[in-house]
C-alpha cells in the first residue's frame, strides 16, 4: 500500500499582528488565504487538513479541531494525531503562502528515519510551522501541555529534531502584518513571487 502523504494547515492563531483573522483574508485569485493554501496543497499531498478552532471557512475541507480549551499551535499538534491514525504529518502555517513545492519535496528527501520531527530553517531561524512531525513525538508534546508549556520550539529542543537549511527568506516570509499582507499581494502576481522562491 501506497504511503500517503498527509498535510495539515495551521489556521487556529488569533492574527492579533494583523489585527483581522489571516486565514480569511483574500489572496490571488481565491476568496481566502485557506483556500490558497488547501488548493495548492492538494495538488501535491494525498490528503489536506486544515487545523482550527471552529468551521469559519466556506469551502469545502475536513477540519481538525483542538481537543483542548487552550489554543496553541502545540494544542493543534496533539490534537491533530489524536484525531488522524497517521505516524507523520507535514504542517505548514496558513501565513505562510509561498513555502514552495519544491522546498517540500526536499524535506521529505532529507528527512531521517529515526528522527521524531524534521524541520525547515531558514534566514529567519527555525521554522516550527514548516516540518514534519511524526508520531513519537505526541508523547512528549502531551507532556508539555501538562506543564502548560505551549512552545513548539521547546519540543524541538526536547526531541530528536532534524533541521534542514534553506536560503531563501522571500519564501518563508509570513503574512503577520498589514503591511506584510499587502506587499505579498502586490509581489509580482503572486504566482511569480512562489516560483521564484522555488
Amino acid at each position: 500500500m501506497k504511503h500517503q502523504k498527509i498535510a495539515v494547515i495551521m489556521a487556529g492563531g488569533k492574527s492579533s499582528r494583523m489585527k483581522r483573522d489571516k486565514a480569511l483574508l483574500p489572496f490571488g485569485d481565491y476568496p481566502t488565504l485557506a483556500q490558497y493554501q488547501y488548493e495548492r496543497l492538494s495538488t501535491f499531498f494525498d490528503k489536506v487538513y486544515i487545523s482550527s478552532k471552529g468551521n469559519k471557512f466556506n469551502f469545502e475541507v475536513e477540519l481538525i479541531k483542538d481537543s483542548y480549551e487552550a489554543s496553541s499551535p502545540l494544542v493543534a499538534l496533539v490534537s491533530i494525531f489524536e484525531t488522524l491514525e497517521v505516524n507523520e504529518i507535514f504542517v505548514l502555517g496558513v501565513d505562510a503562502p509561498f513555502v514552495s513545492k519544491k522546498t517540500i519535496e526536499q524535506l521529505y528527501q532529507e528527512a531521517l528515519p529515526l528522527k521524531d520531527i524534521v524541520v525547515a530553517h531558514s534566514p529567519y531561524g527555525t521554522e516550527p510551522l514548516c516540518a514534519i512531525y511524526r508520531r513519537s513525538s505526541l508523547k512528549v508534546a502531551k507532556t508539555l501541555l501538562t506543564q502548560n508549556t505551549h512552545r513548539l520550539q521547546t519540543l524541538l529542543k526536547t526531541l530528536n529534531t532534524q533541521v534542514v537549511e534553506f536560503n531563501s527568506k522571500e519564501e518563508f516570509a509570513n503574512l503577520n502584518h498589514p503591511e506584510e499582507y499587502q506587499k505579498a499581494l502586490t509581489c509580482s502576481l503572486l504566482t511569480s513571487c512562489e516560483s521564484s522562491s522555488s
